[in-house]
């Protein structure tokens, strides 16, 4: 295992619309993959239909209302990261008008860092486009 991968953005809206396409199938699916199915409460289940046709999946392990999310993560059929395996914690820090979105994702094989890295930097700008009102258009899939 090697270090965490740490993505931060400025978003032009508040924690509360962050955390609402962080918890919410539809919302989430808006910035990222084409579909999820949610039960944002501890253990409840975090599954994720990307584009390509791969599947993330793992549960929420904690949420603090509009100001952190932490579930597991993990690809169905993926033998180097299986679903549950690594960790991801998205914080939202008041900043102005605004909320500073700090995503964390530790536990990752050395080897899977780049493209996890590559993943995260293409969907956070997303995230803040969808919480700030704006439509950041289909997913086209990772990478």
């Amino acid at each position: 295992m090697s270090a965490a991968i740490v993505i931060e953005r400025l978003v032009a809206a508040p924690p509360s619309a962050v955390y609402a396409h962080l918890t919410v199938a539809e919302k989430w699916a808006r910035w990222q993959g084409t579909g999820a199915h949610l039960e944002a409460r501890p253990g409840g289940i975090f599954s994720l239909a990307m584009a390509n046709g791969a599947t993330a999946r793992g549960e929420f392990v904690e949420l603090e209302p509009d100001r952190r999310v932490v579930f597991t993560w993990g690809w169905v059929d993926h033998p180097a990261v299986p679903p549950g395996t690594s960790t991801v914690e998205i914080e939202l820090i008041p900043e102005g008008p605004g909320t500073r979105v700090r995503l964390t994702h530790r536990g990752l094989p050395e080897d899977e860092i780049p493209l996890h890295t590559a993943g995260w930097e293409r969907y956070v700008p997303r995230l803040a486009a969808v919480a700030q009102g704006e439509d950041p258009g289909p997913d086209p899939g990772p990478g």
